[in-house]
């Protein structure tokens, strides 16, 4: 089986860069909003991956950031 690369829109999980990229929004604040509000991570071991679909919501819901 080959190794398709898969759409940012379509995965349901994001590294923090794939966000970055994703989102407009640089890394370091999205590091900083995920100290404030860790209800769209999860973490895969020690790694951080950003819910897609809940970070849209969270951005979607704020006037400011």
């Amino acid at each position: 089986m080959a190794n398709k690369p898969i759409n940012i829109p379509d995965k349901f999980l994001l590294t923090f860069e794939e966000a970055s990229h994703y989102f407009g929004i640089g890394i370091n604040k999205l590091y900083a909003m995920a100290d404030d509000r860790p209800d769209w991570l999860i973490y895969n071991g020690q790694r951080k991956m950003v819910k897609r679909v809940r970070l849209e919501k969270y951005l979607l819901e704020s006037s400011a950031i």
